[in-house]
């Protein structure tokens, strides 16, 4: 009996670390993954423009197609080589997630520009495929999930560099982790966006009170400004978190003076404040940073469309991305 005693408080200590074990791989997933919300963000921001002009049947479908491909890049390509990194080149994973933050800062930087009419996209001259919908989804999904592959780097060596000196194995359930936890919350979103219209159309058109119809009627009403404020948040988000990474990652690498001097001018721009200071402080720099990430941004859009672009498309052979 007491051998049976002793064998089930085993059980249970063995559970209780587990447990811990589960806690604590999930909260460093939430932390590491908080860190890549600038490029989760555009990534909801980005993927709608994928089911524009489908049958409202098929925006679904083509969702989890491509929410499939984005975990699959994640899993079977990204977390390996990040581990793979981690393990064996770590000095690797700091210039990496500054190139990311240059990647990050291009892309803020140019959606600002073209919205104040500074660059202008070409317009494709790709032939219409309308008249064959299965073909024109086919293409629309391996665009989709290779733009996936971009943004998920992005996200998975952000979240890399987020996760304190750990063991290989909890290493790699935390990317895991965050692989899962930014696939559900990005596509999760982009499938409540998407189909959001459609429920105010139903909602409008078959509600049992005139409430329930005013309701439907303001959810078409203002998804499109939904639309539009994702796509405002995102840039921000990606010029803030661009910024930030190349500001942190020069201070890191021996060049710190303009990370301490922005740090320093938030200090002094906050001292008098005597109720949610470190708001403010945190608010600034990251302003800061954002005007940075956008200089930055300015500076790398002829230099990415003018000579990288160009590069890249000879040596992959594609045509334009629409």
């Amino acid at each position: 009996m007491s051998g049976l005693l002793a064998l089930l408080d085993d059980v249970a200590a063995i559970a209780k670390v587990a447990a811990a074990s589960v806690d604590d791989v999930v909260g460093q997933a939430a932390k590491a993954g908080a860190k890549a919300a600038g490029a989760a963000i555009d990534d909801a921001a980005v993927t709608p423009k994928y089911v524009t002009g489908f049958d409202a049947s098929r925006e679904l479908p083509i969702i989890w197609r491509i929410a499939r491909g984005s975990l699959l890049n994640k899993l079977i390509f990204l977390v390996p080589a990040g581990l793979a990194l981690s393990a064996f080149a770590p000095w690797v994973v700091m210039p990496l997630l500054m190139l990311g933050g240059c990647y990050l800062c291009f892309e803020g930087a140019e959606k600002v520009a073209h919205a104040l009419g500074w660059v202008h996209h070409k317009k494709s001259h790709t032939k219409d495929l309308t008249d064959d919908p299965a073909h024109l989804e086919e293409q629309k999904v391996k665009g989709a999930i290779k733009t996936d592959f971009i943004l998920s780097a992005e996200i998975m060596t952000i979240a890399l560099a987020a996760i304190p000196p750990t063991g290989f194995w909890m290493q790699a359930a935390i990317l895991a982790t965050v692989a899962v936890m930014i696939t559900v919350a990005v596509y999760g979103a982009v499938a409540v966006i998407v189909k959001a219209d459609d429920l105010g159309l139903w909602l409008a058109a078959n509600g049992h009170f005139g409430v329930t119809r005013a309701v439907g009627r303001g959810i078409v009403a203002i998804m499109p400004k939904v639309l539009a404020l994702l796509m405002i948040v995102g840039t921000a988000a990606m010029l803030w978190v661009g910024g930030n990474i190349i500001l942190h990652g020069t201070s890191e690498l021996g060049a710190p003076w303009l990370y301490d001097k922005i740090h320093h001018l938030a200090d002094m721009a906050t001292y008098s404040v005597q109720q949610g200071r470190a708001a403010a402080e945190w608010a600034l720099i990251a302003a800061m940073d954002g005007v940075f990430g956008l200089a930055l941004g300015l500076v790398l859009i002829p230099i990415g469309t003018k000579i990288i672009t160009p590069i890249w498309q000879k040596v992959r052979k594609l045509n334009p991305v629409v």
